[in-house]
């Protein structure tokens, strides 16, 4: 049954859609580019379609390509997790993780050293770059935790977070700027995003505060700045729940009204279907499940 599948071509051009390139498949398979051309070229023949187009500057899959790395790499995925589990040693893995900066920062890294503490045999790597990967392309990336809850038709998913919104200060001075006409209001600004805006809105209207649209918000970039600056004392912020949940139970930060949460978003995990699998990843993913529980409201 198995005996006519070309297993070397297979491979060769599994780990050259991974990365797009010939030049750095023969790298990681330690051979010649002119050994990984020829292979794939092989394999192109012996299925009868082209599996990639050649480019001036490197190769594109094509559609058909695409279809078949998705299910190949799935495949190798899956046959890579069952040969370690035979194993008599646990085998260390290297995990990377793709996250929002802030989420990292607030939630994620202050969370690590339980995670390290139940499995010190993985090598965990955060990538906080602010472009998105795709992960049925880029394989060097295992896990993605995105904001928003999708839909990603394509990647799995063992849940996420939902996060609500809420306003908060300084615990010396939330009180103080709560009796104010005119607070100094912090927040958060994305490009092209009017997500805190619309918070800022809904939470005034719901309090009946009438601090907008007289008053310029002091906006940041990021979420760990803005919340720097209310614990200086330098206002009210706008918050998630999910960012704050930490600077607040240390005390540096309290809800200016426990009871009013504006509705928000949610962070996704997702990884490429079959990687769920992968004995790393499935460590990840049951930690994070654990500390959901533990920090949901």
């Amino acid at each position: 049954m198995f005996r006519a599948l070309p297993v070397i071509a297979l491979r060769t051009f599994e780990s050259s859609a991974r990365h797009l390139s010939f030049k750095l498949a023969a790298e990681e398979l330690a051979v010649t580019p002119g050994a990984v051309s020829h292979q794939v070229r092989t394999l192109e023949e012996w299925l009868g379609v082209a599996l990639f187009d050649r480019l001036p500057r490197g190769v594109r899959l094509t559609p058909k390509g695409e279809k078949l790395f998705h299910s190949l790499h799935s495949a190798l995925a899956d046959l890579a997790q069952v040969t370690s589990s035979l194993r008599e040693v646990p085998v260390a893995g290297r995990l990377t993780v793709t996250t929002p900066s802030s989420f990292a920062a607030l939630w994620l890294v202050p969370r690590l050293d339980r995670f390290y503490a139940r499995h010190p045999e993985v090598n965990l790597r955060l990538d906080t770059s602010t472009t998105a990967v795709d992960l049925q392309q880029d394989a060097s990336v295992d896990v993605a935790i995105r904001y928003g809850g999708g839909p990603y038709p394509d990647l799995y998913s063992p849940g996420g977070m939902v996060e609500t919104f809420g306003v908060y200060g300084a615990p010396g001075r939330v009180e103080e700027l709560m009796e104010q006409a005119a607070p100094s209001l912090i927040s958060v600004h994305w490009n092209k995003s009017t997500l805190y805006r619309d918070s800022w809105r809904a939470w005034c209207e719901a309090a009946g505060k009438d601090w907008l649209p007289a008053l310029a918000l002091r906006e940041y970039a990021e979420e760990m700045y803005a919340l720097q600056a209310a614990i200086a004392g330098q206002g009210l912020v706008m918050a998630s729940s999910i960012l704050v949940a930490d600077t607040e139970q240390r005390g540096l930060l309290k809800a200016a009204r426990p009871d009013l949460q504006i509705a928000g978003g949610t962070y996704t995990v997702l990884c490429v279907p079959g990687r769920e699998r992968h004995p790393p990843v499935q460590a990840f993913f049951d930690w994070l499940r654990g500390e959901w529980e533990a920090t949901a409201p």
